[in-house]
């Protein structure tokens, strides 16, 4: 069974699987392109923190940024061993799930253009492309996606 819950980025578990997030992005991408947080920027009170785990070891990391109009995505990964298990799915609809309690109308992402697996979680999850968000400007390896919550509580239906 996976269980997602609140983590803490310091948890020895989680820093391994962040580290080996950050050692892959850095491969991937120029310094300039790459936009993850460290862990010590994972801690901070406006970032909401999840580990996703099986029994005690923590197979995936997830969190949102809160931001002044929407949530964005950061620190997705699952550890490779585990992928293709429904981990990232879970993560993703924890984190959805966590932003709308938040009251935040929409989720953003910025990704790499060579995380092909990641574009396909996300276009799954009912993400779409937009243009650069935040702080971010366009560059030749982000690709940028974002997510409208709707709340069916506030969805108004017309009388047939």
């Amino acid at each position: 069974m996976i269980i997602v819950e609140p983590g803490d980025p310091k948890d020895p578990q989680a820093t391994a699987l962040l580290t080996q997030s950050h050692r892959l992005m850095e491969s991937l991408f120029p310094p300039e392109d790459n936009a993850f947080l460290n862990i010590d920027e994972l801690c901070a009170p406006d970032i909401h923190f999840f580990v996703a785990r099986r029994g005690q070891v923590i197979r995936g990391t997830g969190a949102v940024a809160a931001r002044e109009n929407y949530g964005e995505l950061k620190s997705m990964f699952v550890d490779p061993e585990a992928r293709g298990q429904g981990i990232a799915d879970a993560i993703l609809r924890a984190l959805e799930d966590h932003a709308r309690s938040l009251k935040l109308p929409e989720l953003k992402l910025e990704t790499g253009n060579a995380l092909h697996a990641a574009h396909r979680l996300y276009a799954r999850h009912g993400f779409e492309t937009c243009g650069p968000f935040g702080h971010y400007t366009q560059n030749a390896t982000s690709i940028f996606m974002t997510k409208t919550l709707a709340d069916i509580t506030t969805i108004s239906h017309k009388p047939e």
